[in-house]
């Protein structure tokens, strides 16, 4: 198994767990030694992580961080890694926080705060010795992202390597800060991004009135590029790949419909990339020429080779819920209520079986 194969595992853990540990202790047992021993560390190898790891600091004598991973240096274990614990459902923060008063003094790079479901991690960036305030890398094990977890295998110990971790820790640092800017110009533009760009675009006085238009329809405008942005990223996607696998001589290769089934009727980026997913799901057993769209006024249908009478699924994105109807073999919906379109992926079982139900045993569409 892989390490992302053991994260998500983990990941699913977590989920499944969390609700019924009630202390911090339990967290440590059911939610952080699972972490530590799928980055290959023997939590009962005191050589490997000591628990209530001890370093006494000034004045201060038995203050004790929950655990610290050791590395053999010279033939003497030295940390090289400090992780505090919280409960999984408290906030992390790092005030007056034994972490930053044990960086300092013991040989550590990086210091790991977590409650077991999300993990950051520390170094010393913007100050030597001293461990920065803010994390350079943050992991959610209940929201995994694959570049995150990536540069959570370095920390594993078959990879762990001191350099090649700080190498990239300050890009991780500065464009995690950034990221997070830019998705709160996105949610909530500034006056200040307001003003940029309404002055590209207007000539004259942006009074209060029109600043709290044109906030508006900055806020409109990054939200539609996104989405422009993500469509048109599948559409390459797709083209690239039929291009790639042509479909069998035997197989029709009709275009997707574009056929409006009423008036006044938009399709939208977020059903078109539910559309492209489940393409996808079903490239594996079928031609994608052969999985086309029809757009309704009450939902958007996915089709088998453009035909009415073979409906594979409906998008209802329409409502402030979002849902994809699922046919079965004898072309009855079920809804099934989507918290993303990811979720979609979720149903790929069910979509795999409508289209088995519309081929005949030699694997040819009836």
């Amino acid at each position: 198994m892989d390490f992302k194969d053991q994260i998500k595992q983990l990941s699913d853990r977590v989920a499944k767990m969390k609700d019924s540990i009630q202390t911090e202790e339990a967290t440590k047992n059911a939610l952080v030694m699972p972490f530590l021993n799928m980055l290959g560390y023997d939590v009962f190898n005191p050589f490997e992580v000591v628990p209530e790891f001890i370093s006494d600091i000034g004045t201060k004598k038995g203050e004790k961080v929950d655990y610290a991973i050791m590395r053999d240096v010279n033939g003497q274990p030295e940390p090289c890694m400090l992780i505090e614990c919280k409960h999984w459902n408290q906030s992390l923060t790092l005030h007056d926080n034994q972490l930053l008063r044990y960086f300092h003094v013991t040989k550590a790079r990086f210091g790991i705060l977590t409650n077991g479901v999300v993990y950051r991690f520390y170094t010393d960036l913007e100050e030597p010795n001293k461990m920065d305030t803010k994390p350079f890398l943050e992991l959610n094990l209940l929201d995994l992202r694959d570049n995150q977890v990536e540069e959570v295998k370095k920390f594993s110990k078959s990879y762990f390597d001191v350099d090649s971790i700080i190498s990239t820790a300050s890009e991780l640092k500065y464009m995690g800060e950034l990221k997070s800017l830019i998705h709160q110009e996105m949610s909530n533009p500034s006056d200040a991004i307001v003003r940029y760009f309404a002055k590209q675009v207007y000539s004259g006085q942006l009074t209060a009135k029109m600043m709290e238009y044109f906030t508006n329809l900055v806020r409109k405008s990054f939200q539609h590029s996104l989405s422009d942005q993500i469509t048109d990223r599948l559409k390459t996607a797709l083209v690239q790949e039929e291009l790639t696998v042509q479909p069998a001589a035997s197989e029709p290769t009709p275009v997707p419909s574009q056929e409006k089934e009423g008036p006044n009727v938009v399709t939208t980026a977020e059903e078109l990339e539910g559309f492209y997913i489940v393409r996808a799901i079903l490239r594996p057993h079928i031609s994608a020429a052969r999985i086309v769209h029809r757009d309704a006024q009450s939902y958007f249908a996915i089709l088998l080779d453009d035909n009415n009478r073979k409906p594979i699924c409906r998008l209802h994105f329409n409502g402030q819920k979002k849902y994809i109807g699922i046919m079965d073999a004898d072309k009855r919906e079920t809804k099934h209520e989507l918290q993303s379109l990811d979720s979609i992926y979720d149903h790929a079982e069910a979509l795999q079986q409508t289209i088995v139900s519309y081929l005949k045993p030699n694997g040819k569409a009836e």
